[in-house]
């Protein structure tokens, strides 16, 4: 699986000798990093943990047109034993839905039927840059809709998202307070604190974060200080589970704890022992699951 964490650590290592140059490089590489195909999504899962189960009963593929009518692939993979409970699962900065098959397990176990999907630019989608939760949550908040008009408007709908789906779960929120449910596993609260980080890192000094941000706003329309899952957060109700890696020095915890401290609804943070960024769940599999479904139990 291609790791959001090596995308800008590569990018953040370009030195400052060129600023303008180095920064549209490290701007370009940020909104434009490597994507993976399907098969080697799948791959990477199935060398990682079992997927045998996946594909019993087959997928159902689909699109749905965005809110600027750009296509998004969309599986929904039916429960075994009929339930009128749904959840959403996103994906992390440069995977596709097929990343989310290790969560799958846990909410198809809970009575759940799963909708996975590609995040615009990524998987079968058509390439284009990526706004660190602005464009991708609007993506969301149409899949939503979509759902609630295909499958009925009285199921029980819930999120859960991975990194760059967690922050752009988190945002959506902004939009609609009508999903039962969100949980957000090692999401940024504001992407400019990690490129921060790697940069610092890399001893990149901070003045070409200033350029990347205005180069951004300029040629792609979305300066990195617009892209802020948490200021959907002071007006939120929905529910929210932060998971968070204790180990993780990408995305780091504190993200979560400032994003549950944010929050005007009910909010739980559970960080998993030994889990570096978007692992926990492949870490501590007990305690992921048991975690997950403990705060399903309490607002269900």
């Amino acid at each position: 699986m291609k790791k959001f964490t090596r995308i800008l650590t590569a990018a953040a290592s370009v030195t400052a000798a060129a600023a303008a140059g180095s920064g549209i490089f490290l701007l370009n590489t940020t909104m434009y990093g490597k994507r993976q195909t399907l098969a080697e999504a799948y791959e990477w899962q199935a060398n990682h943990y079992d997927v045998s189960w996946f594909g019993k009963p087959e997928p159902v593929n689909y699109t749905i047109r965005s809110y600027d009518g750009y296509e998004l692939h969309v599986s929904f993979c039916e429960n075994p034993e009929p339930t009128d409970r749904y959840v959403i699962l996103t994906h992390g900065y440069t995977d596709n839905r097929l990343g989310m098959l290790k969560y799958m397990k846990i909410y198809l176990d809970a009575g759940y039927n799963c909708i996975i999907y590609d995040l615009r630019g990524h998987g079968e989608n058509k390439r284009t840059f990526c706004t660190y939760s602005i464009r991708e949550a609007q993506d969301l908040n149409a899949l939503i809709s979509d759902t609630y008009k295909r499958y009925g408007k009285d199921i029980f709908l819930g999120l859960h998202g991975e990194s760059l789906g967690a922050a752009s779960t988190v945002r959506s929120l902004m939009y609609r307070q009508d999903v039962k449910f969100a949980v957000a596993d090692c999401g940024f609260a504001d992407i400019e604190n990690v490129l921060k980080g790697a940069y610092a890192a890399n001893h990149v000094p901070d003045f070409l974060l200033k350029v990347q941000s205005a180069l951004a706003g300029t040629l792609y329309g979305y300066s990195f200080s617009e892209m802020r899952p948490i200021d959907a957060l002071p007006q939120n109700h929905v529910p929210i589970l932060f998971i968070h890696g204790a180990e993780d020095n990408f995305i780091t915890p504190d993200n979560s704890e400032r994003m549950k401290k944010a929050t005007a609804g009910y909010a739980e943070l559970q960080l998993i022992p030994g889990a570096g960024h978007a692992n926990s769940v492949l870490v501590q599999p007990e305690l992921y699951a048991e975690t997950v479904r403990a705060f399903l139990d309490k607002i269900e």
